[in-house]
C-alpha cells in the first residue's frame, strides 16, 4: 500500500461554486516533492492540513476532522472505464490518491502511518456538492456519485510531518467495530436508518456525524 501522489490545489475563480467569490480549490494537481501535514484548527477557521493546499469554503471543508481527504486510484479507475475518460490523480479533489488501500472500506478510527512519521486517522466519508459536479462537468453527478457508494475518506492529523508520493502507508490500528467510511456515507446521505450502528465508533466518528446519529437515536427513542 502507498501514496502514489500527494495532491494540493490552488485557489481559482471558476462559475459553479456557492462561495460569493466564486473561489475554490478543488482543482488538485499532484506537488513535486514532501508536503508538510498538520491539524489545521477547527472547521470553520482551519482549512486543509496539507500545506499549500486551499480550502475556499471552509463552511464545508477543511478543519481538524476533514483535513486530509484520501482517495483509492483503484476507485479513479472504475469512473474511469464508467465516464470513458482519463481521471488524473488529484481530479476528485483528493490530497492523496492511494494504491493498494480500500479507502472506502478503511473503519473510522482506523490509523494510516504514511512514510515515517504521519499518522493519519478515518473520521468519515466524503458527501459531494454542486462544486465537485461542476468540476467534474458530469451532468447528475452528486446522484452518480452517492449511488456508487465509493466515498473515499476524510482522516485528521494525530502525528504531522512530511509526506510525499511514493511513500508507503501502514495500518497501525484498526478499531473492531466494523463501521466504516462508506457505511457513514450511507448513514448521513441515503439511509438514515443506518445513523444508530455508527455510535459504535464512538468518538472517532467526525463531530457532526456523532451528533447526528445521537440526535437520531433520541428522536426515535423519543
Amino acid at each position: 500500500m502507498k501514496v502514489l501522489s500527494v495532491n494540493v490545489g490552488r485557489p481559482r475563480r471558476v462559475p459553479y461554486t456557492g462561495q460569493p467569490d466564486g473561489l475554490t480549490g478543488i482543482d488538485k494537481r499532484p506537488a513535486d516533492g514532501p508536503v508538510r501535514v498538520a491539524a489545521p484548527g477547527p472547521k470553520g477557521t482551519g482549512g486543509s492540513g496539507l500545506a499549500g493546499d486551499a480550502v475556499c469554503e471552509r463552511r464545508f471543508h477543511g478543519g481538524n476532522d476533514q483535513a486530509v481527504y484520501a482517495f483509492a486510484r483503484e476507485d479513479l479507475d472504475a469512473w474511469e472505464r464508467e465516464l470513458g475518460r482519463p481521471l488524473p490523480n488529484g481530479c476528485f479533489g483528493e490530497n492523496l490518491t492511494t494504491d493498494g488501500l480500500d479507502v472506502s472500506g478503511a473503519l473510522i478510527g482506523e490509523r494510516w502511518r504514511i512514510g515515517p512519521a504521519v499518522v493519519l486517522e478515518v473520521t468519515s466519508g466524503r458527501v459531494p456538492c454542486r462544486t465537485f459536479q461542476g468540476h467534474l462537468g458530469e451532468r447528475g453527478w452528486v446522484r452518480r456519485f452517492t449511488q456508487k457508494g465509493a466515498s473515499g475518506a476524510y482522516l485528521r492529523v494525530i502525528e504531522p510531518g512530511e509526506i510525499q508520493a511514493g511513500d508507503t502507508v501502514e495500518i497501525v490500528h484498526r478499531p473492531g467495530h466494523g463501521v466504516t467510511a462508506a457505511a457513514q456515507f450511507r448513514a448521513v446521505t441515503t439511509d438514515r436508518d443506518l445513523l444508530p450502528g455508527l455510535l459504535a465508533a464512538g468518538d472517532a466518528l467526525h463531530p457532526e456525524t456523532l451528533a447526528a446519529a445521537r440526535a437520531y437515536l433520541a428522536a426515535r427513542s423519543g
